[in-house]
């Protein structure tokens, strides 16, 4: 599975799409903006810069991917009226795989740049949006080029599957796709060296991009120390492993199907960071939120609405597993999806520790 081709959201704006539904990220960018929010400030009034440049990697699509250039706009304009200068310009790169959809964000940019100007009135300086697609694990932008980094639920996932899932005769992961409770010490072995070698090289390249005083927030998926907590990849995993049994998908493909992510914990994400150099850490906080509640479109708190959370994940892992297992299972395999999570809820901790970050480049 070439991993570059296949990861990416569900595209355009149908009914399964990611950006109709995409309500979990977007809770999480919102639950997380003080974050944003402080080190755009400090950012801001440490440079003072003409033109802003601010990079969005793995923006995805849909009205998630213009909320962090909204959220930059609403804290630097009126701190530049406070501060007594004109506004400054924006740019923004949005970047994402090649198979992000793109077309989707620009059409809706008309829209954004009206409701900017109607908010912050005819002062407002000109707001310029670049498309840049590839790969974060490598350069995107020429040396010392870009204020600020941000992105939201991307960096868990890996380059690629580590190849010592399935390199020895017999797959080591079997009978699941992702790190589980049950997975033997060599899977975890697996994932981690990957995501190290992958962040490591994050950091580097972003820290030949960013320009002097810039700062970057990121914010992962995260993982509790004692790998208590079941998130959607587990229960993915359960309801092929029924289907498996059913003979709907072959056993063998499942046992060497493995995700390409990997949801690092607080130690490890500092570990590394302080190993690599590049950075230095200004902040890291853990803000824990229970997956399946957030998604609910419901008001009422104590009830769930599995159909909303299964076409919420579908959006994201349609693609993966459609490339592997065929599109003709998809609506079996998120109808046990659903049912799944009605089975678990409030019996397991379907909950997801997200870490969130505000670092600097190291002088």
């Amino acid at each position: 599975m070439a991993t570059e081709q296949v990861l990416h959201m569900n595209g355009g704006v149908g009914e399964t799409s990611y950006a109709n539904n995409s309500t979990f990220q977007r809770k999480v960018m919102l639950i997380t903006k003080h974050i944003l929010e402080d080190s755009i400030m400090r950012l801001y009034c440490s440079t003072l810069p003409n033109c802003l440049k601010v990079a969005d990697l793995g923006c995805s699509s849909g009205p998630n991917a213009l909320l962090v250039a909204s959220n930059v706009i609403n804290v630097v304009h009126p701190l530049s009226q406070t501060l007594n200068r004109d506004p400054p310009m924006f740019q923004f790169f949005l970047n994402d795989l090649f198979g992000n959809d793109f077309n989707t964000i620009f059409k809706s940019l008309p829209e954004f740049y009206k409701r900017m100007q109607e908010e912050k009135g005819d002062n407002f300086g000109p707001c310029f949006f670049s498309g840049t697609p590839g790969s974060f694990y490598g350069r995107l932008f020429p040396n010392d080029s870009i204020h600020f980094f941000h992105s939201s639920y991307s960096l868990h996932w890996l380059s690629k599957i580590p190849d010592e899932l399935t390199e020895g005769a017999e797959p080591i992961n079997k009978g699941a796709i992702y790190l589980t409770r049950a997975s033997p010490p060599a899977v975890h072995k697996a994932y981690f060296a990957q995501f190290q070698e992958d962040f490591k090289f994050f950091l580097r390249s972003r820290s030949s991009e960013i320009l002097p005083g810039g700062a970057m927030v990121l914010t992962f998926i995260g993982r509790d120390e004692h790998n208590e907590l079941i998130n959607a990849w587990v229960v993915i995993g359960m309801a092929l492993n029924d289907m498996a049994a059913e003979k709907l998908i072959e056993q063998k493909k499942l046992d060497s199907f493995n995700i390409p992510s990997y949801c690092p914990t607080a130690e490890e994400i500092r570990e590394i960071i302080e190993e690599e150099g590049s950075f230095d850490i200004q902040r890291l906080e853990t803000i824990r939120t229970d997956w399946v509640k957030n998604i609910n479109v419901s008001d009422d708190e104590s009830l769930i609405d599995e159909k909303a959370v299964a076409k919420d994940i579908r959006a994201v892992a349609e693609p993966i597993l459609k490339s592997e297992f065929g599109e003709e299972i998809m609506d079996k395999l998120f109808c046990r999806f659903k049912n799944y999570i009605v089975q678990l809820y409030g019996v397991e901790k379907l909950e997801l520790p997200n870490l969130v970050m505000h670092i600097t480049k190291s002088n």
